[in-house]
């Protein structure tokens, strides 16, 4: 604790002695500090002790007095000091009033106490408490350090809510709060997502303070463009010294434990873009050899395949940044992204020696569904195989799996918010497959991704093709091209008013080549129809008898209606 002015009156040394503001010695002391001015107050910081010995001072005017007191006061001045035996005798009444009616302490300094022993006293004070809070926050550096060595994030968590008397909560790349303590902080982090988003929309490392029912320090974490992560502090004031310390040292280790080398990242792409390989390959045993533990249980489990790509309309801010989707709260995990425990997703960013310049649009948005994927993946503890691949990523994720329901939640944010934010992206999603059908997933994946580029949607499901109809396929405009030259000259032919050939054709192939039914349908006679029929072989010089000519153009009419 810094000096008061109540240890000062008890320092045997001083024999200071109070005569006002009794209720009013426990308030700290910054400096003590000596001035004969009638008015020192714009030589004032605040939290001063100001010694005086009234030598330019009316000192016994009550007018005077109550008018110097009160500036003094309205400066901050947190005590007065009146070195009695120069100047007067005894303090006078007219000061000692006018310093209880401001309730500002006063204290009597006798001719035998200098007032450099009074500066001396509050410096040496002030030293040592200065010297206290470094030795305390070098004690919490270590205990953090302990803490994150034994428990990892959620033992330096706990170790540093102790230390604040506050609480801590530390969120991952999306702005999800994968850990807190105490357990009660969880709720309390989670209604900072907002924030914590615009705090990742600056560049790292960034900082800023909320007041709110307590006062909560965000702080990035990471070394690159983007931060890995955030670490919320919780207190009901400001931090002092030590507690300050150990927040520092909470970010370095926390951007320690989230960042990893340049080399280790580079390495464990490599493995993951060898093993997408070897699935592809129908090598599905080397696959599991190469990877070891770090796809331990995807491989030996259903998977589904994801291949995503920027639609269209992709744009990001001028800082690179996309724009952030709202974090969810979810339950309490078992294990966070943070953990390297086998099976934790290899995919992260490569943290750079110096901020490299903004991504194209293109990466900005693949690494935005990467990082919401890899958060969702690691918070479920599954694991998640993220391949960037030619503008695209290619990604395998458990079957009913965190990753895989992530997803799908994405897209349909990404199609809500895509006009309006330029956060286009286009997902398409296989079937079920394992690591023997992993290139017939992979497959499944394009022609879904394919199917969502045509349909402008952000998201498509290869399963649910088969479930639908192929007619709203027919409204790609290649397709359309087709129909429209495929049918033309019959079009020209009933333009000029000699028949209704597109009508007749239609009618007789809804009805599969019955005569009698489409000649009633159209109301004329079955000898008029065969006559029609004829024409239309004539003129578009193909025979009505070949079922894939009646396909293509009962298809070239749907395209076309």
């Amino acid at each position: 604790m810094p000096p008061t002015l109540a240890s000062l009156v008890h320092h045997s040394a001083l024999k200071l002695v109070v005569r006002a503001g009794e209720g009013r010695l426990g308030v700290p002391v910054r400096w003590a500090h000596v001035s004969e001015l009638p008015n020192p107050v714009e030589y004032m910081e605040g939290g001063e002790l100001l010694l005086i010995t009234a030598l330019k001072l009316d000192a016994e005017s009550p007018a005077a007095m109550r008018r110097y007191v009160r500036r003094l006061v309205e400066a901050g001045v947190v005590g007065l000091g009146f070195a009695v035996g120069v100047n007067y005798e005894e303090v006078p009444d007219a000061l000692v009033e006018a310093a209880r009616e401001e309730d500002l302490p006063l204290l009597e300094v006798p001719r035998r106490t200098p007032f450099i022993a009074i500066t001396k006293a509050v410096s040496a004070a002030l030293a040592a408490d200065q010297y206290r809070a470094v030795t305390d926050g070098f004690a919490a550096q270590r205990e953090l350090t302990r803490q994150t060595l034994a428990a990892g994030p959620e033992g330096l968590l706990a170790a540093l809510a102790a230390q604040v008397d506050g609480w801590a909560a530390l969120y991952d790349a999306s702005g999800t709060v994968v850990a807190a303590a105490p357990e009660w902080a969880w709720r309390r982090a989670a209604r900072l997502t907002t924030d914590v988003a615009r705090l990742r929309e600056r560049p790292a490392p960034a900082s800023s303070v909320i007041d709110g029912e307590d006062r909560v320090e965000l702080h990035s974490l990471g070394t690159g463009r983007r931060p890995r992560a955030a670490l919320a502090v919780g207190t009901a004031a400001a931090p002092g010294t030590a507690d300050r310390y150990a927040v520092h040292s909470a970010v370095a280790l926390l951007t320690l434990t989230t960042e990893r080398s340049r080399a280790l990242h580079a390495a464990e792409q490599r493995i993951g873009t060898a093993v997408l390989r070897m699935l592809l390959a129908g090598e599905p045993d080397h696959a599991r050899a190469v990877s070891g533990d770090l796809y331990e249980g995807l491989l030996d489990a259903p998977f589904r395949v994801i291949v995503a790509e920027p639609g269209p309309g992709a744009r990001v801010p001028a800082d690179g940044t996309p724009t952030a989707r709202t974090p969810h709260d979810p339950p309490s995990p078992a294990r966070g992204p943070l953990d390297t425990a086998p099976g934790a997703s290899p995919h992260v960013r490569v943290p750079h020696d110096s901020p490299p310049p903004p991504p194209a649009p293109d990466d900005a948005l693949l690494e935005h569904f990467a990082e919401a994927l890899e958060s969702a993946a690691a918070r479920a503890g599954e694991p998640v195989l993220i391949v960037p691949e030619d503008g695209r990523l290619v990604v395998l994720v458990v079957d009913d799996g965190a990753a895989l329901a992530e997803t799908v939640e994405y897209a349909a944010e990404v199609e809500t918010d895509r006009t309006a934010e330029g956060h286009d992206l286009l997902i398409g999603l296989s079937g079920p497959a394992g690591p023997s059908t992993a290139a017939v997933g992979r497959k499944q994946a394009e022609q879904a991704l394919s199917v969502a580029r045509r349909r402008g949607r952000a998201f498509v499901e290869h399963d649910r093709l088969a479930s639908g109809s192929v007619l709203p396929l027919l409204a790609d405009d290649a397709v359309k091209a087709f129909a429209e030259g495929l049918l033309r000259a019959l079009y020209e032919h009933d333009a000029t008013g000699r028949g209704d050939l597109v009508a007749s054709l239609r009618a007789w192939l809804s009805r599969h080549g019955q005569w009698d039914s489409a000649a009633a349908d159209l109301g004329v006679h079955r000898h008029t129809l065969r006559y029609r029929m004829r024409r239309v072989e004539e003129i578009l010089g193909r025979s009505l008898d070949d079922p894939d000519v009646r396909m293509e153009l009962w298809l070239a009419l749907k395209a076309t209606s």
